[in-house]
């Protein structure tokens, strides 16, 4: 038995072999508040739409895991964030799936689980801000989505790792893992936030179609690893790097003074740093989630011209 279903649109896209880029949906539950959230996802999948490529946008809807939601699901999901809502949708990364089968839960994909299923789908390339990994003070605390990058053989449009994140160790991880990571347009790791942090990438591409060679090249050799392109913000709705920083040495000590840890911990930064930086957090947030949905379509259109080629 398919564990998902297909949005026809993107059924016959696929069919028709045409490039389809996933984009994840905990960005919808637990990124922005309603209606935010809404607004945002719909520039992310016209984005894709703009250069030629079909969005699924990825989540579960009762249970059933859903490769491309209609308008009508995604202002379902964005609306059941709101507080009045009786039912607040999951966060689900890789492990929660099973569980949300079996119970009938709503939730928002993270990059781990939106990676599998969308490569589960044959869709070839995904978009999202900013993947997870290793937290700060707490090395032992490593996001899921390292392991599913270290074997899950598609290519990742984001922005870097969070900036909440301990990124000189998520990088080392990402090494260890033998996950590529390849500047777009630059030789250093994105900070999320702000255009570059002092961290050297693996290799730069200055166009689509060289990530589509590489990519093509990753899969002559049968490595399993995704191939991790890294966009920096764009350079209007950046921030220097020194100011995300004071606000998140801040949030993270009111982490710690309110116990909030897990799941939880993630959603409270970000939505503490969009307070103390004045909102400029958000708008390079959204900035850069579309921007990286824009550059994950070329990059798939490209990959299919190369493939047509061949």
């Amino acid at each position: 038995m398919v564990p998902f279903a297909l949005l026809p649109a993107v059924r016959d896209a696929l069919a028709r072999r045409e490039a389809v880029v996933a984009l994840e949906s905990a960005l919808i539950t637990h990124g922005f508040d309603h209606p935010s959230n809404l607004h945002v996802v719909r520039r992310m999948e016209s984005a894709v739409r703009d250069e030629g490529a079909f969005p699924a946008t990825i989540a579960v809807i009762e249970g059933q895991p859903r490769v491309g939601l209609s308008d009508d699901d995604l202002q379902h999901l964005a609306a059941a964030t709101s507080s009045d809502s009786p039912e607040q949708p999951s966060k689900l990364s890789l492990r929660d799936l099973p569980a949300a089968l079996t119970q009938g839960l709503t939730g928002g994909t993270t990059v781990a689980a939106t990676m599998h299923l969308a490569h589960l789908a044959g869709i070839t390339v995904f978009a999202t801000g900013g993947i997870g990994g290793v937290h700060r003070n707490h090395p032992e605390d490593v996001s899921a989505d390292l392991t599913a990058l270290a074997r899950t053989p598609i290519v990742v449009v984001c922005s870097g790792a969070k900036a909440i994140l301990d990124l000189p160790r998520t990088r080392e991880v990402l090494e260890t893992k033998g996950v590529p990571i390849v500047g777009y347009k630059t030789p250093w790791f994105p900070a999320f936030y702000s255009r570059r942090s002092d961290l050297p990438v693996d290799v730069t591409a200055s166009d689509p179609l060289q990530v589509a060679r590489l990519a093509a090249a990753r899969s002559c050799l049968d490595l399993p690893a995704a191939l991790l392109v890294c966009v920096p913000v764009p350079g209007p709705a950046a921030l220097p790097i020194h100011e995300p920083e004071r606000a998140i040495a801040r949030a993270l000590e009111g982490a710690e003074a309110e116990g909030v840890t897990g799941k939880d911990l993630t959603p409270f930064l970000l939505a503490r740093i969009v307070d103390l930086t004045g909102g400029a957090a958000r708008h390079a947030n959204e900035a850069l989630l579309v921007n990286n949905a824009r550059i994950a379509a070329r990059v798939a259109v490209a990959m299919l011209e190369i493939t047509s080629h061949a």
